[in-house]
């Protein structure tokens, strides 16, 4: 077993896993028709071979043999402070229990540690109780919680963070007024990729118990809408992808 960057040979393998992967962590919840619709939106061939040759992602496979059984995909994003966004971890189903998940995961640190990310973020529905415990086992803790959409049913999925020293603390929640003069708060340790900037999460009130929508990173604009995949375009040109609801070890 070796650990390698990922290729673009590699997509087809990528994408085999990550469905079997889904399937069978989340089959006994979500439709073959959901499942088919995530994958196709998250992995498509040409998307997949531009997040390869990304500089800033960490995109790596486990190779066993010749044949790709894991991979981890993260990236480098400059918020407040450098982060680490963990955008999936999966394994082949017949290949889990032989460590290769916490391998993947402890190439994907070193690599960040090595680019000066202070933090990792992660994030796994509730209903995944491997995931949970695999992040709480590498060190991370619950950052918050939200309620997602899939396939017409409510999640609740869980934000995690994990400081990179021992002297880390949660970035505080920062109170803005918008543009029509209501008072918002930007949640600015939780963010998706954008891009141009991140989008960060916006709440209505301090304890962050209702949601708003999101500010965007580029140019401060207060975005409320998403389409049915969690697609979030800013009239800038900023744009988020479609939403990965669970980037956890699968």
């Amino acid at each position: 077993m070796r650990l390698r960057n990922a290729r673009r040979e590699d997509v087809d393998a990528i994408r085999a896993i990550a469905r079997a992967s889904t399937a069978a962590s989340y089959g006994h919840a979500l439709s073959e028709t959901v499942i088919d619709e995530a994958i196709e939106s998250w992995y498509g061939s040409e998307e997949l071979e531009g997040e390869i040759d990304d500089d800033d992602a960490v995109f790596v496979v486990a190779d066993d043999d010749g044949d790709v059984v894991g991979f981890v995909q993260s990236y480098y994003v400059e918020r407040r402070e450098p982060v680490g966004e963990i955008d999936w971890l999966h394994v082949a189903p017949d290949e889990r229990g032989r460590g290769i998940g916490r391998d993947l995961f402890a190439r994907c640190e070193r690599t960040l540690r090595s680019r000066g990310v202070e933090r990792i973020e992660g994030r796994v529905l509730a209903a995944n109780e491997t995931g949970a415990e695999f992040y709480e086992e590498e060190g991370f803790t619950v950052a918050g919680e939200r309620e997602i959409e899939i396939g017409g049913e409510s999640f609740t999925e869980r934000f995690y963070s994990k400081f990179l020293d021992d002297g880390g603390e949660q970035v505080l929640t920062e109170a803005r007024t918008d543009t029509d003069g209501e008072r918002i708060y930007v949640a600015l340790d939780e963010a998706e990729r954008g891009g141009q900037a991140p989008f960060y999460v916006t709440y209505e009130d301090r304890d962050r118990t209702t949601r708003r929508g999101f500010l965007c990173g580029a140019c401060d604009t207060v975005v409320d809408t998403m389409d049915a995949m969690g697609r979030v375009e800013c009239a800038c040109g900023n744009r988020r992808k479609a939403t990965r609801w669970d980037a956890a070890y699968l």
